[in-house]
């Protein structure tokens, strides 16, 4: 099992939600996060004032999947959700050595 752990722009969050549904992905959590990466954020100017905005709204979305399922996974996200900018986002792949559904015991894909 794999646990993706994808971050994106805001305005992707429907997007990669058809992704995961389509690719069967039981269950998914998502966290708005701030953040920022190459893209370093901007330099606006308000009433006179510069500020600099270094912390930029991301989301966070988190599933445990199959290991087949991960790999396509990735492959849609990759291809979809990419628009070529910086900021598009990452996703981290972590194995999973267990998942336990607490209200059965079942343990493995089929807590899944």
């Amino acid at each position: 099992m794999k646990k993706l752990e994808i971050i994106i722009k805001p305005e992707r969050l429907e997007s990669l939600k058809k992704i995961l549904e389509g690719c069967q992905a039981n269950g998914i959590m998502i966290s708005n996060i701030m953040g920022y990466g190459n893209q370093k954020g901007y330099t606006q100017m308000y009433r006179g004032t510069t500020y600099v905005v270094n912390l930029l709204p991301k989301v966070k979305v988190e599933t445990v999947v199959p290991e087949e399922t991960a790999e396509a996974i990735i492959d849609q996200v990759v291809k979809e959700i990419n628009t070529g900018n910086i900021g598009d986002g990452k996703i981290f792949v972590y194995d999973v050595q267990d998942a336990i559904r607490i209200r059965t015991g079942e343990h493995g894909e089929e807590a899944l």
